[in-house]
């Protein structure tokens, strides 16, 4: 599956210096981490000056923060299309957790800006709007099958932290490798979703 972060054109000259900056900086984090880059760094990934960036970027975390935003976004067209798929409240949640795996499986080097980078959401408002339309999505949900707000939110995050850690474990080789693999940690996902929704 393509990055949501559109693929920059081969050549020295650049159209689109945003995004060619956003291509390199992602490139980037898939290969250290998202503390491992620089704007000079993706600056010369991009092949362009090193004061190149802040032409659209303040800093570093400026960067970061539209690229964590894309990643909340991406989050939520796939989760949307994972609970439309329709069924009570329980299966959709399950869905949702197995969306979550996949996501950080194809997409990682947005799973770990969005979650790894330590940005401050009180700093930039299109990020933590972001998140908020993600939450926005899921809660009602949750919301279906509990008692107040409160209680849907916890629910809703036990799901999202098991799935965010199957997720991790799968990244890190402890379930094996392969599109099987995968399929069976979106499987653990879905199962332990409803084991939370509906305790014995």
């Amino acid at each position: 599956m393509s990055s949501p972060v559109k693929r920059r054109l081969t050549g020295q000259h650049h159209g689109d210096l945003r995004n060619a900056l956003l291509r390199a900086a992602l490139d980037l984090v898939a290969e250290h981490g998202p503390h491992g880059f620089t704007l000079a760094g993706a600056s010369r990934r991009a092949g362009v000056s090193v004061a190149a960036p802040y032409k659209h970027f303040a800093d570093r975390e400026t960067l970061l923060a539209e690229l964590a935003t894309t990643g909340y976004r991406e989050q939520r067209k796939r989760f949307a299309a994972a609970v439309a798929t329709g069924g009570e409240p329980a299966e959709q949640l399950a869905s949702f957790a197995s969306a979550y795996v996949r996501f950080a499986a194809e997409e990682p080097a947005l799973f770990d800006i969005t979650f790894h980078a330590g940005l401050d959401k009180s700093r930039f408002a299109d990020l933590a709007a972001a998140g908020d339309e993600v939450a926005g999505l899921l809660l009602p949900i949750a919301r279906e099958l509990t008692a107040d707000a409160d209680d849907a939110y916890d629910l809703l995050l036990r799901i999202a932290g098991a799935a965010h850690g199957l997720a991790e474990f799968f990244r890190q080789g402890l379930f094996g490798a392969g599109s099987e693999t995968l399929t069976e940690t979106e499987e653990k996902a879905a199962r332990t979703a409803r084991a939370i929704t509906r305790p014995k």
